[in-house]
């Protein structure tokens, strides 16, 4: 069976396209609907947006996670690092870190080199230290340290008034999730 090179071609850029919008919908999502985040929005310029890929129990379908934070985490194959500006749509890449196994096909010259992952890679491989620094206008850990303890008593607070309401109305006080990981997104 002959392939045609053009519609190979379109088909790889569909593809990247709709890979990266499934991303940066999942980083928009997390942005602007998980509690976590909207209270770090209200406290630091930034907001970092850590996804990693996971193979669910069927073993097929990937779910991705996304966790925001107010520090870099430590970098790690098949993770995805980006930081917005608090309200705003603006999102730096930080990382782009595929699977270990499959990093030979983003090298140039394959059909599916892609730069910024290219480039992730070999910060990962030979400056590791560099790509998990902060950057120069990261919070102090005090102040880090201080919205985490404010998010951690919105929670309490959250729950306690949950619990009241429910004991008014005799319902369940179990909440489905305490710890919110911005939405679960499936690929």
């Amino acid at each position: 069976m002959k392939v045609s090179r053009l519609e190979a071609h379109d088909r790889l850029e569909h593809f990247k396209s709709d890979q990266s919008i499934n991303i940066f919908h999942g980083a928009e999502e997390c942005l602007k609907s998980n509690p976590d985040s909207l209270i770090m929005h209200d406290y630091s310029p930034y907001v970092y947006l850590f996804a990693h890929p996971r193979t669910a129990e069927d073993g097929v379908t990937k779910r991705m996670f996304w966790q925001p934070r107010l520090t870099r985490p430590e970098a790690q194959t098949n993770s995805y690092l980006f930081r917005a500006v608090s309200k705003t749509d603006m999102l730096e890449v930080c990382w782009l870190l595929p699977p270990k196994e499959l990093w030979s096909q983003y090298q140039r010259g394959n059909i599916v080199h892609e730069p910024t992952v290219l480039w992730s890679i070999n910060q990962f491989r030979f400056n590791k230290k560099q790509l998990e620094a902060p950057a120069h206008d990261d919070l102090v850990e005090e102040k880090v340290k201080s919205i985490y303890k404010m998010i951690v008593q919105n929670k309490r607070d959250a729950n306690a008034k949950r619990k009241i309401t429910d004991s008014l109305h005799g319902q369940s006080s179990h909440t489905e999730q305490d710890i919110y990981l911005c939405g679960e997104q499936t690929a």
